[in-house]
C-alpha cells in the first residue's frame, strides 16, 4: 500500500527465472519515489538499501553467468577432446584387425577396463556371505546397478554372487546413456539425479 508521505510504485528487478545461483533466488523490489514527496528516514534507509542489494545481486548475476559461459566453453573443448582420443582409438583398432587378418593372424582384442553389474534376485534363500558382498558392492536391492573397475578382487567378488547378478563389458555408448537417463549422485548423504554439471563440480 502506498505510504501517506510518498508514492511508492512497486516493480521486479530482474525477470522471474529458475536458476540454481542464490543471486537470482530472490527478487529485489526497485522503489520509485514520486517527485517533490517528502519521504521519512526509514523509507529512506530502505531504498538505500534495496539499491545497494540490487546492485549486489546485478553484480553477482553477471559473475555468474560469466562463469557459466566459461565453463561451458571448457567442457566443450573438452569433449571435443575426448571424441579426438576415442576416434584414434577406435582407428587404431580397425588398422590392427585389418593388419592382422592381411597376415593370416588372430587379433586378442584388448581387455576392458570397466564392468556394468545388474542385480537380478533378492534376499530369498541367500547366505551370509553373499549378502556382505552385495552391500559391499552396492547392489543393496533388486535391479540395482554399479559400474566397477576390472580387476582380481572385483573379480572374485562377482564369483561368489554370480547367481545374483548378471553383468557385462559396456560400450561407450552405453555408459554415455545409462549416465544421462539413470545417473545418481550422493549429495550431503541425499541421493540426487545427475541433471546438471553443477552437481557434480559443486561436490567433487
Amino acid at each position: 500500500q502506498a505510504s501517506p508521505y510518498c508514492c511508492i510504485a512497486r516493480r521486479r528487478s530482474l525477470k522471474e527465472g529458475k536458476e540454481s545461483n542464490m543471486a537470482q533466488r530472490y527478487q529485489i523490489t526497485s522503489d520509485k519515489v514520486a517527485e517533490g514527496a517528502v519521504v521519512p528516514e526509514k523509507i529512506q534507509l530502505k531504498l538505500a538499501r534495496n539499491a545497494t542489494l540490487a546492485e549486489e545481486k546485478q553484480k553477482a548475476v553477471d559473475a555468474a553467468k560469466k562463469e557459466r559461459e566459461e565453463q561451458r566453453e571448457a567442457l566443450k573443448k573438452r569433449a571435443q577432446e575426448y571424441q579426438k582420443e576415442y576416434a584414434a582409438h577406435e582407428k587404431q583398432l580397425i588398422d590392427l584387425r585389418r593388419e592382422a587378418k592381411l597376415g593370416g593372424n588372430f587379433f586378442v582384442e584388448p581387455e576392458a577396463k570397466l564392468l556394468f553389474v545388474v542385480r537380478i534376485k533378492g534376499i530369498i534363500k541367500m547366505s551370509p556371505k553373499p549378502r556382505k558382498v552385495l552391500q559391499l558392492l552396492r547392489l543393496r536391492q533388486l535391479h540395482n546397478g554399479v559400474f566397477l573397475k576390472v580387476n582380481k578382487p572385483i573379480l572374485q567378488m562377482l564369483k561368489l554372487v554370480q547367481p545374483y547378478v548378471t553383468y557385462g563389458y559396456p560400450t561407450l555408448k552405453t555408459v554415455r546413456e545409462l549416465i544421462y537417463k539413470r545417473g545418481f549422485a550422493k549429495v550431503n548423504k541425499q541421493r540426487i539425479p545427475i541433471s546438471d554439471n553443477n552437481i557434480i563440480s559443486g561436490n567433487l
